[in-house]
């Protein structure tokens, strides 16, 4: 069994921070990148940042210079650091674990609204 589980999610007004931590665990073996995807009501669920195993970083446009991805490879744990939070940035965030022989686990989601 692996276990994703993401936390962090809640209410933060305009212009506010917040962190986000995502947590793999259970029979996972090496892992080849981890990452953070959205879904916002009503659309589909995108890329935000994704993190290699080798530390190569991937930031879709319109979060560069706001969230900061980074990881623990000894902790399996993967971390979205977001600032200068925006309204459009309300969605609920999944984590993405894929491993070396490209099996992709997901978290469950964890709920961020940006509103004042």
């Amino acid at each position: 069994q692996v276990q994703v589980v993401e936390s962090g999610g809640g209410l933060v007004q305009p212009g506010g921070s917040r962190r986000l931590s995502c947590a793999a665990s259970g029979s996972i073996s090496s892992i080849q990148y981890m990452g953070w995807y959205r879904q916002a009501p009503g659309k589909q669920r995108d890329l935000v940042a994704t993190i290699s195993s080798a530390g190569t970083i991937n930031y879709v446009d319109s979060v560069k210079g706001r969230f900061t991805i980074s990881r623990d490879n000894a902790q399996n744990t993967v971390y979205l650091q977001m600032n200068s939070l925006k309204p459009e940035d309300t969605a609920v965030y999944y984590c993405k674990v894929v491993r070396l022989d490209g099996i992709i686990y997901w978290g469950k989601g964890t709920l961020v609204t940006v509103s004042s």
